[in-house]
């Protein structure tokens, strides 16, 4: 979750231009994809989109939900993660176990867990709380109008392509072989573990946030609208159930889970190659798959795609909501913060085999053993950023005490 989960004013207009803008573009997009690269990746587009839509209307995220959690301990959006990730599995195990989705291949995101995962996800977890959002959360709230979180896009973007020419070194340290859950133990156990452990980690947020509050904190209040599915704000456990969804018809669609940050350090790369420096040589972008994408077409690479309709499709539910109004003047520790913090948020990325979504949702509901990985070292990362953010000006909400 970003900064922007924050009490809503009461509005029921919206932002006409910045609708319209979003939505033609969308369209317009979708045609060109159809037409240039294929229904799928039009269709992909467009879950994007939809992506962009349901975090900005629920206000869905990690990097909020964590931080209230460690500071405060209310854990409301804790369980809808754990809500989120329950609904996947039950959808993902059995097609991945069976191999195929509507007749065609599917595969889970599964990676080594080993030392370049601990560190990659300890430093983006701290660079979630500096920079104010997790990879959704700055691809939401950059289309949402927040001028602060393009600076930590850009630094993200940055980072993201530094780190891939360092691959061979983290690559080379000691890690496990890539373990599927539902390869080692079918897909029937790998849910039932998994399910326990959800509910475990539900439990004990209830437990901690009953003997800090005595009960539990009801969500800050958000404005009512004449709509609220359309123009928002939904309950997070809408957005939980809207993110499974949509990352399961990910899958169906481009035969593997939802990723976000590979895309920022193949937009890295590329300006890094029309600056002159050659990335084109770097073991990174040598890979076959890596090389290809480097060489083709942005428009042909589905996780750049559904970044690019994740942003379109959040200014359309800020628009919608009437909250979309930019603000250009940033004070210079949070500037600083957005700019350190989205460089761990990239450099982490990478060393992790992903982000909050490419390793943690994606990754869990693959089967993954990295992704509980990256669970663990994310958090640990989150309890040091939340300590920092006041060096930097940025708040850590607190909930009034009780009578007050």
């Amino acid at each position: 979750m970003s900064d922007l989960a924050t009490p809503l004013p009461r509005r029921f207009d919206i932002n006409p231009k910045p609708l319209a803008f979003s939505l033609v573009l969308i369209a317009l997009g979708a045609v060109y994809l159809a037409h240039t690269v294929s229904g799928r990746q039009a269709a992909l587009y467009v879950v994007g989109a939809l992506l962009g839509m349901s975090l900005y209307h629920a206000a869905f995220g990690f990097t909020s939900a964590w931080r209230v959690f460690i500071a405060d301990g209310r854990g409301a959006g804790v369980r809808a993660q754990m809500l989120m990730l329950a609904i996947g599995v039950l959808l993902f195990f059995p097609a991945l176990s069976a191999g195929s989705l509507f007749g065609h291949p599917v595969a889970g995101l599964v990676s080594p867990a080993g030392t370049s995962v601990v560190f990659g996800a300890f430093i983006f977890g701290i660079g979630m709380q500096l920079g104010g959002g997790c990879a959704s959360g700055t691809l939401y709230t950059v289309g949402g109008g927040s001028t602060r979180m393009l600076v930590t896009l850009a630094a993200f973007v940055v980072g993201s392509v530094v780190a891939t020419a360092h691959m061979p070194f983290w690559t080379a340290l000691p890690s496990l072989k890539p373990t599927s859950l539902v390869t080692t133990l079918g897909a029937g156990w790998a849910i039932a573990i998994n399910l326990a452990i959800f509910a475990a980690i539900a439990a004990l947020t209830v437990a901690i946030e009953r003997r800090r509050h005595g009960r539990l904190v009801d969500e800050p209040l958000r404005a009512a609208s004449a709509s609220p599915w359309l123009h928002g704000p939904w309950p997070l456990f809408a957005g939980a159930v809207a993110l499974a969804l949509l990352n399961f018809a990910t899958l169906a669609l481009s035969g593997r889970p939802w990723g976000v940050t590979s895309a920022f350090a193949l937009w890295g790369a590329k300006l890094f190659s029309v600056a002159g420096i050659d990335v084109a040589n770097w073991p990174y972008w040598n890979a076959h798959a890596n090389a290809a994408a480097l060489a083709a077409p942005v428009t042909r690479d589905v996780t750049s795609v559904m970044d690019a309709g994740i942003i379109l499709g959040a200014m359309a539910a800020a628009a919608l909501a009437g909250r979309y109004a930019p603000v250009w003047r940033l004070p210079a520790r949070s500037l600083v913060a957005a700019v350190v913090g989205g460089l761990l948020l990239g450099y982490g990325a990478r060393l992790a085999y992903g982000c909050n979504i490419g390793a943690y949702f994606s990754g869990i509901v693959s089967g993954s053993l990295h992704g509980w990985l990256w669970l663990a070292a994310a958090f640990a990362g989150n309890v040091i950023g939340t300590r920092l953010r006041p060096l930097f000006g940025l708040e850590v909400e607190r909930a009034r005490p009780t009578g007050c």
